[in-house]
Parts: structure tokens; sequence; C-alpha cells
């Protein structure tokens, strides 16, 4: 949301952030989250799907106290947007995946439940009743239109060209900054660490890249679900001193971490027909020229032309990942060349100042619409 909230100043819009965390902490502790968890304990799920709803409530509730302030909404989340419709904003609602496909995936709802179908239903109501849609890669743009008929608009992710740029002239005195070893060759993965990033499988590649590479060392920015399976992997093999598990990295400081390392790691995979969208992680690290390889999956193949601004690889497939990352740091010349094309191409597709033109164009499209009828 800053990151479009400053695309669209620059081109003189005034732009608000809402969100739930604009609450008082108190009334997100006690009233929303202690509720769901203890919910939780007696059904999968519907602890979950309960505190979405109060979510939704308390926004509607915001929404309407500044409702007059705004022309249009941008909604991020499909609650979000049903709780500007429901106090007749203009909303145009922006989809980042798959609501109740990714429940499942994280194993926060069970497949075929009640919590699933409530889910299902609650994204068809938001797309059916925003005003736009927008998707940020082509496969959720075919879900939706063949989950409801809408024929939503796909702008793929951006970023902050600005904020992550190159930096490789620090990468020394970053490394230093940030207790990384001066000479090893730095593999990131900036990841979420959940199923659907597909986590494990650089874990998994290290014992045959390190019979190549000595030295190499695997970071991990991100925290999640899949952490003690990770560190099951890493003490199983013996490889504490080659992988680190950094928790949660302000994003502040991601771009330090780009610059300081060799290969950037986006192995995601399907999980419960989730695939991965066009990921930022991806994106900054292309911005900031630093080579990637990805999973040639979802919005990863959208987004990455292979051989020429990154690598793909199969999904899973381990000795693929560590032919592409031996190739990255054998071959530094064919390394940059990527890095270069890939900066190229993110300041000409996925700028926010560029993608921010198109988001103004339809939330003006959006304001001209007839409102729908309910």
């Amino acid at each position: 949301m800053q990151t479009l909230k400053a695309g669209l100043e620059h081109w003189g819009h005034r732009v608000d952030t809402l969100s739930f965390s604009d609450l008082p902490l108190v009334t997100r502790k006690y009233f929303v989250q202690a509720p769901s968890f203890l919910l939780n304990q007696k059904r999968q799920g519907s602890g979950f799907v309960w505190s979405q709803r109060r979510r939704m409530a308390y926004l509607r509730t915001l929404i309407k106290q500044v409702k007059n302030r705004y022309d249009v909404v941008g909604a991020q989340d499909v609650y979000a947007a049903l709780a500007t419709i429901q106090n007749n904003c203009p909303t145009v609602l922006t989809v980042h995946g798959y609501m109740a496909r990714e429940a499942v995936s994280k194993g926060t709802v069970l497949p075929d439940s009640p919590e699933m179908a409530e889910l299902e239903e609650t994204e068809k109501a938001a797309y059916t009743q925003a005003k736009r849609v927008v998707t940020v890669d082509r496969r959720i743009h075919d879900y939706i239109q063949e989950l409801t008929g809408v024929d939503p608009i796909a702008i793929h992710n951006f970023i902050d060209t600005e904020a992550f740029k190159p930096n490789k002239e620090n990468k020394v005195a970053y490394r230093k900054d940030l207790g990384l070893p001066e000479t090893a060759e730095i593999l990131f993965v900036p990841r979420r660490l959940t199923e659907k990033n597909g986590v494990i499988y650089p874990a998994l590649a290290m014992p045959q890249l390190l019979k190549r590479h000595p030295e190499a060392l695997l970071i991990y920015a991100g925290d999640g679900e899949e952490k003690d399976y990770l560190q099951n992997i890493i003490a199983q093999r013996q490889l504490q001193k080659h992988i680190r598990l950094l928790g949660a990295v302000p994003h502040a400081h991601m771009q330090k971490y780009y610059a300081a390392s060799d290969v950037v790691l986006i192995p995601s995979v399907h999980s419960a027909g989730v695939e991965e969208a066009t990921s930022i992680a991806a994106l900054e690290a292309m911005g900031s020229k630093t080579p990637v390889v990805a999973s040639a999956v979802g919005g990863l193949k959208e987004i990455i032309d292979h051989k020429k601004t990154g690598l793909l690889v199969q999904e899973k497939n381990i000795p693929d990942l560590v032919e592409a990352v031996d190739k990255l740091l054998r071959d530094r010349t064919f390394s940059e060349s990527l890095a270069d094309c890939a900066r190229q191409k993110i300041e000409a597709e996925f700028s926010h100042i560029r993608c921010a033109q198109k988001y103004a164009a339809i939330y003006q499209s959006a304001l001209e619409r007839p409102a729908a009828t309910f």
C-alpha cells in the first residue's frame, strides 16, 4: 500500500491508508485475536473466519467515519472490499491471491470444510460487487473470471525503484554491517516460511552445492509454519554453519541483504491449488541487480525471462536448482548480464511510478461506472 501511495502522490493525488492495525492494540488483541485463538481450539478454521468477519466489522466502522473525505477506495483484500462496499464507497479491489485456497495451503482451514466454503462465498461477493477488480497476475485473473464471470484488469506487482536499486559497491560494507562473512558465496531466500514458498528446497540442495562451493552460505529472511521443518533439515544434515534463519527482517533492511547477496532464490511450489503471484521479493532482487533463480510457476513465469532476466527451474527439482545456482556462481559475466537486463525490465515495466498511472486510470473509471445493485 505504501508503495502505491508513493506512486499516486508522485502524480499529485491525495492518498491516505487505513488498515486493521490502525485500531487500538487492546481492541485487536483482546476482541479479535484472543477469541479467534479460542475458537480455533474447538474447530480448526472457525476462529480464523470469525476474526475476518470481526476485522471487516471494525473496518466498516472506521470507513463510515471518513468515507465522505474520499472519492474512491482501493481495497487490498476481499473483507476490506466488502467493508467499503457496505458503506456505499466506490471500491477497486486488488486481488493478490486465492484467499480460500491459501487458507487451506497454510493449514489455517480444512479442505472442503464449512469455513472454506464461507471464504469462497466471501470471495465471490467481493469480486462481483466491487466496481473494478485488479489482479496481480494472469492466473488469478483467469481464476476470478472462471469463478464469477467478472473480467478483472491484470497489473503485475511493482516496487519502488529508488528504494530498490543497484548498490553493489557497498557489498563488503553491508556484509560487515549484517554480520555476514566477506568471502562467502551468499544465497538469499527472502520468503515467508510457508509451504507454497518452497523454502525447504534450497536447504535440501545445500549438501550438493557445498561440494562445489564449500564457502556457500544460505540465509533466510522470514518466519512461518515451516520453520520447525527447516530446523530439522539443518540439524539432520549438520548444516548449522551453512544456513542461517534470520526470522522476520524489517523491510527497510532488505535492500542491504539484496546488495550483500550473490544469488536470490524464489523456490515457490504449487500448494492446494495456490501458485506464486508476481513475487515482490523477486522484483526487489531484480531491481537491486542481484540475479534470481525462481521456480517456473504462477506469476514468476510472467516476470522472469529465462536466461535473460533470471533463471527459471522446475519446482521441487533439487538438481535443477543446484545447476542454476552453480552456473551463476561460476559464470560471473553471465550473472552480471542477467542482473543488468533484470534492472532494465524493472525500470520499464515494474516501477511504482508507471503502475500508479494505471491505477489512477482505473480509479477514475470506477467513479464513472454506475453503482452495482445489491
